[in-house]
């Protein structure tokens, strides 16, 4: 799946996100609204990671849905 999938079917991706971040809130996932940069840099802040990190985890998420 790609981005653009992702981001048109985000109501359903959302509940999808919370359940892989368990730390991220209902708030942070809604504030994402599909944005990439946006849900990168809310796992940055709950989970101290790099940008990089982030990137790759979300890159995997999304090898997966």
């Amino acid at each position: 799946m790609n981005w653009d999938q992702i981001k048109g079917n985000w109501k359903e991706m959302k509940g999808n996100a919370r359940r892989h971040w368990g730390e991220l809130t209902d708030d942070d996932v809604e504030q994402a609204a599909g944005d990439r940069e946006v849900l990168e840099g809310k796992i940055q802040q709950r989970y101290g990671k790099t940008k990089e990190e982030a990137q790759k985890e979300v890159d995997s998420w999304m090898a997966r849905n």
